[in-house]
């Protein structure tokens, strides 16, 4: 039986417009803190993650985000509505730096909207699920996960705006990656690429490997959570079959337009970076954004330098 024919690589165009952010998980390695407030909007010195993946979004030129939930997790979205009766109170007392702390959320996008995915069954099941949502010329969507920080030195362009830059010129999908340990690639998905990088660090992909042992692994470059999609993705994902537990997976459906010729490119990012999907990355992170802090950095560094020597 014949495959239906794939939808056309969009050609290359501006900037995304949508950003989609899954965040339907159970958050289970932070239980019992998860059982009532989501991952998402624990905080970063006094920033939910869920807040610094928007307003990395917004810089690269979103207007747009759709927060792909769970049951339960309403929260999520609803950190970017509007608090009148907050505001008034803050405004009243003279609080007029957290009166700006607690508008900036707001203020972000245009449109913030929750999206249920009801079954969990995967990353590509759950950006599936925003398809609904995107207007009918939009080419490509961005898509962020919220586990990721991905950590931008002033000044510079941050790894979004990069990799809109390579689609621009190369069309189809962008992808981003950090270099990691040999040792340490079984823990990730690695790209198979072609190319010395250049000066900007971008490769054709050619193939990707899901936790490959050292020995397997076709590269040190390794998935990062941030994902400039064709509009074709949407297509491949229809034709993609799911995998252990019934999970429809992102790599796969990403897999089949490599294999269908359609463009796919890496951006290497070679910054900071925090997964705070789990206890200790995310102890890291709070830590580090604590030191950048000119409230808290001075004392919580004399702080931790006494405590080390302790240690």
């Amino acid at each position: 039986m014949t495959s239906p024919s794939p939808a056309p690589t969009s050609q290359p165009g501006p900037g995304f417009r949508t950003a989609i952010v899954p965040a339907a998980g159970l958050g289970t390695r932070f239980l019992p803190a998860t059982r009532s407030v989501a991952k998402e909007l624990l905080p970063l010195v006094d920033t939910p993650g869920i807040e610094m993946v928007a307003t990395e979004a917004a810089a690269a030129g979103a207007s747009r985000m759709v927060v792909v939930i769970s049951a339960g997790k309403e929260a999520v979205a609803a950190h970017f509505q509007p608090d009148p009766e907050l505001e008034a109170t803050l405004a009243g007392r003279g609080k007029d730096e957290l009166l700006a702390k607690v508008r900036r959320a707001p203020a972000l996008l245009g449109e913030v909207r929750a999206v249920l995915q009801d079954e969990p069954l995967g990353l590509g099941h759950a950006v599936g699920c925003a398809e609904g949502t995107l207007d009918d010329d939009e080419t490509v969507v961005a898509v962020l996960l919220p586990d990721d920080l991905v950590l931008t030195e002033d000044g510079e362009p941050g790894v979004l705006e990069r990799m809109a830059a390579v689609r621009s010129e190369h069309g189809g999908t962008v992808l981003c990656a950090f270099e990691v340990p040999r040792e340490e690639v079984s823990a990730y998905g690695v790209f198979a690429v072609e190319g010395d990088g250049g000066d900007r660090d971008v490769f054709r992909v050619v193939g990707m490997v899901e936790k490959p042992t050292p020995d397997e692994a076709p590269s040190s470059l390794a998935a990062a959570g941030r994902y400039l999609l064709d509009r074709a993705v949407f297509d491949a994902l229809r034709r993609t079959t799911p995998g252990a537990g019934g999970e429809l997976q992102l790599t796969d459906a990403i897999a089949l337009l490599i294999d269908e010729g359609h463009p796919v490119h890496v951006v290497v990012h070679r910054g900071a970076r925090h997964d705070i999907g789990n206890p200790g990355g995310y102890v890291r992170a709070v830590v580090d954004f604590a030191l950048r802090d000119a409230a808290y950095g001075p004392s919580l560094q004399g702080w931790l330098g006494e405590r080390l020597d302790r240690s």
